[in-house]
């Protein structure tokens, strides 16, 4: 009986084992964005934010906009390595990161230096490389200036001086909470539809589990276990440098040239720490890393495990967690480019149009 009994306690802990370790990483898409409680969410201020994200006389040079870098008719990022800015100068050694679902987004940036994206949409505006206006006054000034915007923030924001920098970023923040691509097939199979993933994908669901990314990895949207809004999830990167796989990585992909988040804090603990990045989207994001030197997810994913983990993957799991990784990708909304006021000296919509498609032929982000 006692031989039973302990049989049978036995068995019941290796099932649970298994059973955690079959657990899904992760979860589900959010239902809703968080919204900070001095910036609600309204039809108008979306519209507005929208206008402003797309227009590039927020340029010192006028041809460089918000969707410049980050193209949302794309997947939210210029598929450059690096990208251009004004005067056709390049940005220092950090890849432009997606801005579908930065929302969601505890901090910003990859070393994590803006706690919100109305901070975040400061940075870009006032960086001399960036969109290199030279002040925040400088921007108001220029957007006082131009009839439709000053009907536009009086609607939105009301008050006596309506065109402010925070209103700006405020507007712009609040588009950017539209930006969220749900309804992924890992989505729709933690809600039951159980063929949403095939065969590889379940096993690379499993594989991301045990080998240990989503200690990570964790929490809805891949990139943390569930922190407040402002506050950070950092790693390392590369973690395990003296793998002599990883070594071979970081010398051919200059993966340790960036100090990461020491430019912030100024702390030796924190060089080479980079924010972790969420996995939603990751397929159709390259190229990877902050630097942007990896063209493909199958090299992304063995340098995560050589480098992070210590681990050398198989040709197997690495094609499965790919198909896994490509199982996140959600729906993205059709975004068009809205009509911008016109500049009182006659600047027309057709005009700004151009430069932004000119623009988008130099940087096409692509989903596919």
């Amino acid at each position: 009986m006692i031989a039973l009994y302990t049989a049978l306690i036995t068995g019941a802990i290796m099932a649970g084992l298994q059973a955690a370790s079959a657990a899904p990483p992760g979860g589900e898409f959010p239902s809703k964005v968080p919204v900070p409680a001095d910036n609600p969410m309204t039809p108008r201020k979306i519209h507005l934010g929208k206008q402003l994200y797309f227009d590039p006389r927020l340029s010192l040079s006028g041809d460089v906009s918000c969707d410049t870098c980050h193209n949302v008719a794309g997947n939210g990022s210029d598929g450059l390595p690096l990208s251009f800015g004004v005067l056709g100068r390049v940005d220092r050694p950090r890849h432009a990161p997606t801005v579908f679902n930065s929302a969601f987004n505890t901090v910003q940036f990859w070393d994590g230096r803006a706690k919100s994206l109305e901070d975040q949409a400061k940075g870009p505006l006032l960086n001399p490389i960036e969109m290199g206006m030279p002040s925040s006054g400088a921007i108001v000034k220029r957007l006082a200036g131009i009839p439709g915007y000053r009907r536009e923030f009086a609607r939105v924001f009301g008050g006596k001086t309506p065109i402010t920098f925070e209103h700006v970023v405020q507007a712009i923040a609040t588009y950017e909470r539209t930006l969220v691509t749900p309804d992924s097939p890992y989505d729709r199979y933690l809600k039951g539809d159980k063929n949403a993933l095939d065969k590889s994908a379940k096993q690379g669901m499993h594989e991301v589990s045990d080998l240990g990314c989503a200690s990570c990895h964790a929490g809805a949207m891949f990139d943390n276990p569930g922190l407040p809004m402002g506050t950070g999830w950092f790693r390392k990167f590369p973690m395990i440098p003296t793998n002599p796989t990883c070594a071979t990585y970081v010398r051919e992909y200059h993966l340790a040239d960036d100090p990461g988040r020491f430019d912030v804090t100024h702390k030796q603990s924190d060089e080479h720490v980079f924010k972790v990045p969420s996995l939603r989207n990751v397929a159709v994001l390259a190229p990877y890393f902050q630097n942007g030197s990896v063209g493909s997810l199958r090299t992304a994913v063995r340098v995560m495990a050589a480098c992070q983990l210590g681990k050398t993957l198989t040709g197997l799991q690495t094609t499965n967690i790919v198909a896994f990784l490509n199982s996140l990708t959600g729906k993205f909304p059709v975004e068009t480019m809205p009509r911008l006021p016109e500049t009182p000296d006659s600047t027309s919509m057709m005009q700004v149009a151009k430069l932004q498609q000119n623009r988008r032929q130099l940087s096409p982000g692509s989903r596919s």
